[in-house]
C-alpha cells in the first residue's frame, strides 16, 4: 500500500538514546527473539556463555554479544528457527567473596551467620542485583530469548548437575582421593590448574648444606623455598647422576630439625637444576608429592590452609610463610649452613579469582577421571565433527586434552552446588543418589551427614548445553535444540569452559553438542595492554553506550576483526563508528526526502532493463556486495563482511551514487534514479542490520512508510530475508569503466588539491583517451561536473602535444592535459 503521503519523521541527526530503548522494547514485545518451533528449517542455536549473576558488563561481555548477536540476526534473517538462549552463572568463588566483604562491613563472617542464613544473605544479594546484568546486555541489543533464560541454580541446572555426578560416580569415574592440590589461602579453597595463572616473580635461590647423619660430610641443596625445609622427609638425587651415586642410601640430619631422612634415587631430579640435589617435601611441591608416592616417604605438612605455619612447624608455629623463610635463612647462617643466597626469577602461581599465591597442600579433595572422558571429545574433533576457528587452536585443544589431568572439583565453599554425597555416621560409608537419601545404603543406619563441599562452578557451566534445554527430563527444547550450532566464546576458556562444555555433553546426551567453536580474542586498551581496574585503562561499555550509542560500541568492537586475534579499542574507533551511523542517517534521509515529494509510489522491487551506466554500476556492484557477504558469513570472517558493506555504502553509495543522482532527481524525467536509490538502500539495510542493528531498524521503517510495499512485506528488519543472489546480473564491463571514471576524477581532484585550486573551479582540459573515447564522450557531463574541469577536447589519440602552461595526467581512463590559471605555480 501506498505510504508515500507520510510527511518525513526522521530528525536531522541520528539520536541513539531517543531511538534504541524504543525499539528494543518493540522487538522483544513483538516475540522476534523467540524461535519459531513450527518451521520446518533446520534450527540455529547459540548457548550464551553465562555471565557471573552479580558481575557487571564490560568490555570482554560487550565483544562476546556484538559477535554472537551478529551471528544469531544472521540466521534469524536466512530464515531458520533460531535460539539464542541467554543465562547466568552463580560463580561459586567470586560470588561468595562479594557477599562476605559485604559481611564483612558489619563485622560479621559466614561462620558466625552459618550455612544455612549465609547462603540466604547470598540469595538476597542474587535477587537484588542478578538481573542488573541482564538489563545491561538488553542496553547492547542483544536478541536473545528472554523467557528460557537460565541461571545455574535453578531448578534443572540442579537436576542435571546432580545426575551428572551420580552417573560419572557409578562409573567410577568421580573418585575421593587425598592428593595435593592447588590451595588458596584467601579464598579457603581448592582450585583446578586451570584456574591457576602463573607469575615471573623475583625471588631468591638458597643453597644450603645438608650434613649426613655421621658426620661425614654434607649435601648442598637449593630451593627457592626455605620454609618448606622443616617438612622434608629426603633428599633425591637422579639416579645416573655420578657425583652423588654413592650417597644414595645414606641418612641426612635435617637442619633445625634433627630429622633422620634418606637419600633417595629419583629419575624426576633434573641434574643441571641448581646443584643436582633435592630436598623432598611431599607435603608442599607436586613434583616431591610424586617422588614420596613412588619412594613411600611420609608427607609432612608444615604450611596450614591459612598460609601460616603449623604445628609441625614446632617453634616457627603461627608464623607467617614469609616471616618463617627470613628466620630459618638467618638461622641457617648462624649456624654456617647457608651456603649463598642467589637473585632468582622463577614462575609462581597465583589464584586467577584474588591474586593469591597459592599454596600446594595435600588435602581430600573429589576427582573426575578425565581420560575416558577426553577420548571420544578428542575424537570428534579430529574426525571434524567438531570444527575449531581459528584451526590454529585445534592442535592447542589437542595438547592439553592429550595430557589432560583428572580434575579435582570439590571446592571449600557454602555457596554453589552441594556435592550430593552423604557419609554414614555408623559404617563411615558413601551414599550417593539422585534423590536426598534418608537411609545409608550399606546398614541402613539413618545417621547421614552431607559433604560439606560445592562443586567447582565449571561443573554446572560444563552441562550449559542441555541442563538449558530441560535436561536429565526428555523436554521439546531438548528434542528440538540440541545439539547446538555455534560456540562462541573467548579463546581464553577453550579449556575451562569448552572442552568440558564437549566432554559433558557426548557422556550425557551421546552425541556433541555444537558443530562448530568460534574463538574470538581479548580486548585491549589503544596501547594493546589488557584491560585491568589495576591499570586504570578499564572502559565500561555502559559509558560508551551513553556516549556514542550501541551501535556504535558493537560496530567499533567487530570492525576489522578476525577469529582468535586481541583487538585494540580507542576513542578513533568509536568516533568512526558513530560517523558511519550517522553517514547512513543523513543518507536516507536524501533518499526518503525525496520519495515523499513524489505524488505517486514506487513499488520497492528489484530494478529491470535498465539503461543509465550509474544504475547499472551500483545495481552490480551490490550483487557483488551481496555474494562476497555471504561467502564471507559463511566462512566465519565477519570483520571482513563487515569491513565490505562500509565501503561499499560509505565510498560507492553515499560518496559517489547519491551525488551522482543529484542532477537526475531534479529533471524528473523517466530514468529517474530514485526506484534503483531506494532499492539499494532496502538492501543495503539487510545486509548491515546484525552489525548496526539499531540504526537499520529505524530507518527501515521510515523507507517502508515511504515505499509501495507487497502485502506479504515483513513488519520489521529484523525478520526480513537477508540478501542472496538467487541469479546475479553483474554487468563486468559497467564496474571497469566506472572505476576508470572514478579514478581519473579523484586523479584531478588530487592536483587541484596539491596546487591549492579550488575544487568547484573549472578549469580548462584536454584528454587523450584512445580507445576510451565513447566512453569519455559520453561522461563528459559527469567529468566536468565532479573533477570540475572544461573539456575542450575528447581525442581518439592516445597522446597529445603538451600545449604551454599545462601539465599532464595519466589515468586508466586517458591522458588529462591541464590548463594552469594564472597564480598557480608549480614547485
Amino acid at each position: 500500500m501506498a505510504q508515500n503521503s507520510n510527511s518525513l519523521n526522521m530528525s536531522r541527526a541520528y539520536s541513539p538514546a531517543d531511538t534504541e530503548s524504543r525499539i528494543y522494547k518493540f522487538w522483544e514485545e513483538s516475540g522476534y527473539f523467540k524461535p519459531d518451533t513450527t518451521s520446518n528449517n533446520p534450527p540455529f542455536v547459540m548457548i550464551m556463555p553465562p555471565p557471573n549473576v552479580t558481575g557487571e558488563l564490560h568490555m570482554g561481555h560487550a565483544l562476546t554479544v556484538a559477535i554472537e548477536d551478529m551471528i544469531v540476526r544472521w540466521h534469524r534473517m536466512k530464515g531458520e528457527p533460531t535460539l539464542y538462549l541467554p543465562g547466568t552463572d552463580h560463580a561459586g568463588i567470586a560470588t561468595q567473596v562479594v557477599v562476605e566483604r559485604l559481611l564483612a562491613t558489619e563485622g560479621l563472617n559466614r561462620y558466625q551467620l552459618g550455612r544455612e542464613k549465609f547462603e540466604a544473605r547470598i540469595w538476597d544479594w542474587v535477587e537484588t542485583y542478578g538481573s542488573r546484568i541482564y538489563e545491561q546486555l538488553r542496553r547492547l541489543g542483544t536478541s536473545c530469548d528472554w523467557s528460557r533464560s537460565k541461571f545455574t541454580l535453578d531448578e534443572i541446572p540442579r537436576a542435571a548437575v546432580r545426575k551428572t555426578f551420580v552417573d560419572l560416580y557409578e562409573k567410577g569415574l568421580i573418585y575421593r582421593g587425598e592428593r595435593i592440590a592447588n590451595w588458596c589461602p584467601r579464598c579457603s579453597t581448592a582450585l583446578s590448574d586451570l584456574e591457576v595463572k602463573y607469575k615471573e616473580v623475583d625471588g631468591n635461590l638458597y643453597k644450603i648444606r645438608y650434613p649426613f647423619s655421621d658426620e661425614s660430610g654434607f649435601l648442598v641443596v637449593a630451593t627457592t623455598r626455605p620454609e618448606t625445609m622443616l617438612g622434608d622427609t629426603a633428599v633425591a638425587v637422579n639416579p645416573e647422576d655420578e657425583r652423588f651415586k654413592r650417597y644414595i642410601g645414606k641418612e641426612i640430619k635435617l637442619p633445625l630439625v634433627n630429622r633422620l631422612i634418606p637419600i633417595v634415587a629419583d629419575g624426576a631430579v633434573e641434574m643441571g637444576f641448581g646443584t643436582g640435589a633435592l630436598k623432598v617435601t611431599p607435603a608442599h611441591d607436586p613434583v616431591d608429592f610424586e617422588i614420596g608416592l613412588r619412594n613411600d616417604l611420609p608427607a609432612i605438612t608444615v604450611i596450614g590452609n591459612d598460609g601460616k605455619m603449623n604445628s609441625a612447624a614446632g617453634e616457627f608455629q603461627g608464623l607467617d610463610k614469609f616471616d618463617c623463610r627470613t628466620l630459618i635463612k638467618d638461622q641457617l647462617m648462624a649456624l654456617g649452613l647457608l651456603v649463598e643466597t642467589e637473585s632468582f626469577q622463577h614462575s609462581i602461581g597465583h589464584c586467577d579469582r584474588c591474586d593469591e599465591i597459592i599454596e600446594p597442600l595435600i588435602s581430600k579433595q573429589w576427582y573426575i577421571s578425565m581420560e575416558s572422558l577426553a577420548a571420544p571429545a578428542i575424537k570428534a574433533v579430529k574426525e571434524n565433527q567438531i570444527k575449531i576457528i581459528p584451526e590454529r587452536f585445534t592442535s592447542v585443544y589437542f595438547n592439553w586434552m592429550e595430557n589432560i589431568r583428572d580434575w579435582p572439583v570439590s571446592r571449600q565453599l557454602w555457596w554453589g552446588h552441594q556435592i550430593p554425597v552423604w557419609y554414614c555416621g555408623d559404617c563411615l560409608s558413601e551414599t550417593v543418589t539422585n534423590e536426598d537419601p534418608q537411609i545409608c545404603k550399606s546398614c541402613g543406619s539413618s545417621k547421614l551427614q552431607q559433604d560439606e563441599d560445592v562443586l567447582d562452578t565449571w561443573f554446572s557451566s560444563g552441562l550449559w548445553t542441555h541442563s538449558t534445554l530441560g535436561w536429565p527430563d526428555d523436554t521439546e527444547d531438548l528434542k528440538s535444540f540440541y545439539p547446538g550450532s555455534v560456540m562462541e566464546t573467548g579463546y581464553d576458556i577453550l579449556f575451562f569452559w569448552v572442552a568440558r562444555m564437549i566432554m559433558l555433553g557426548i557422556s550425557n546426551m551421546g552425541q556433541i553438542p555444537f558443530h562448530t567453536i568460534y574463538l574470538h580474542g581479548l580486548v585491549l586498551d589503544p596501547e594493546g595492554v589488557k584491560m585491568s581496574k589495576t591499570k586504570g585503562n578499564v572502559l565500561n561499555p555502559l559509558d560508551l553506550i551513553d556516549e556514542y550509542g550501541a551501535d556504535a560500541v558493537r560496530f567499533a568492537l567487530t570492525t576489522g576483526t578476525s577469529a582468535g586475534n586481541n583487538l585494540r579499542m580507542n576513542e578513533q574507533k568509536l568516533e568512526s563508528s558513530r560517523n558511519f551511523a550517522n553517514k547512513l542517517w543523513n543518507a536516507s534521509r536524501f533518499v526518503i526526502s525525496n520519495l515523499n515529494k513524489r505524488e505517486d509510489s514506487i513499488k520497492i522491487a528489484k530494478p529491470e532493463n535498465i539503461i543509465n551506466r550509474h544504475d547499472k554500476w551500483i545495481l552490480s556492484r551490490l550483487d557483488q556486495l551481496t555474494e562476497d557477504v555471504d561467502r564471507l558469513m559463511v566462512d566465519f570472517q565477519f570483520g571482513e563482511a563487515q569491513t565490505h558493506i562500509h565501503d561499499f555504502l560509505w565510498n560507492e553509495y553515499c560518496d559517489w551514487y547519491i551525488e551522482l543522482t543529484k542532477d537526475r532527481l531534479k529533471t524528473h524525467d523517466a530514468e529517474s534514479p530514485l526506484s534503483i536509490l531506494a532499492y539499494v538502500l532496502e538492501q543495503t539495510l539487510r545486509l548491515l542490520h546484525p552489525f548496526l542493528p539499531f540504526v537499520t531498524e529505524e530507518i527501515w521503517a521510515n523507507l517502508c512508510k515511504s515505499l509501495d510495499t507487497p502485502k506479504d512485506w515483513p513488519d520489521s528488519l529484523i525478520t526480513a530475508d537477508y540478501p542472496v543472489i538467487s541469479e546475479a546480473t553483474i554487468d563486468k564491463s559497467c564496474i571497469e569503466e566506472m572505476g576508470k571514471l572514478i579514478d581519473f576524477i579523484r586523479a584531478i581532484r588530487n592536483v587541484k588539491s596539491e596546487l591549492n585550486i579550488q575544487q568547484k573551479q573549472k578549469i580548462e582540459c584536454r584528454i587523450a583517451s584512445g580507445i576510451e573515447s565513447s566512453l569519455v564522450k559520453s561522461e563528459k557531463s559527469t567529468l566536468e561536473n565532479f573533477a570540475g574541469l572544461a573539456i575542450s577536447e575528447i581525442s581518439d589519440s592516445t597522446i597529445l602535444q603538451v600545449h604551454s602552461g599545462e601539465i599532464s595526467i595519466v589515468e586508466n581512463l586517458g591522458t588529462a592535459y591541464i590548463a594552469l590559471g594564472e597564480g598557480v605555480h608549480l614547485s
